[in-house]
């Protein structure tokens, strides 16, 4: 799908899934637009995430370069939200809300209920795009975590 997300924006955006073969790309999108690392940012997370679920990362891109993304997850049972990111020279144009829409059409279409969105409590702005897009902080919720060794691949 491709959309005129904002009447400033000097190219359209087009919204889509990742391709197995941009998770190098999507890293070092990443690392420039993102707040914070997970225990997946790496090649081999990126990648099985897109081979699992080919609909989970959703795209914005102009001019063939990536300028936003937002990882949709769905279980069949939760749909979870990580990694919304705008590149900075690209934000307050939009582009997230889209991220967001298509997300949230995903969902639906899967018969989602509710969406979470794993937000760092040091990220403000990110807190205010959150609010501002409906989501609202669940104070009674703590995440608990526990990491898993890397298996060894073989092959």
């Amino acid at each position: 799908m491709t959309t005129r997300i904002d009447p400033f924006t000097p190219a359209e955006v087009r919204i889509r899934t990742a391709r197995v073969d941009e998770a190098e790309t999507v890293l070092a999108f990443w690392a420039e637009a993102a707040e914070g690392t997970s225990i997946t940012d790496d090649t081999a997370g990126v990648t099985q995430l897109i081979s699992r679920d080919p609909e989970a990362l959703i795209l914005a891109e102009s001019a063939g370069t990536i300028v936003g993304t937002v990882i949709a997850g769905y279980d069949g049972w939760r749909c979870s939200l990580y990694r919304l990111a705008v590149l900075p020279s690209h934000r307050r144009l939009g582009i997230g809300g889209a991220l967001l829409q298509a997300a949230e059409t995903r969902f639906l279409a899967v018969g989602g209920r509710r969406g979470d969105a794993m937000v760092l409590e040091v990220n403000e702005r990110a807190q205010h795009a959150w609010a501002a897009a409906g989501y609202r902080r669940e104070d009674h919720w703590r995440r608990w975590v526990k990491p898993y060794p890397v298996p060894a691949h073989t092959g």
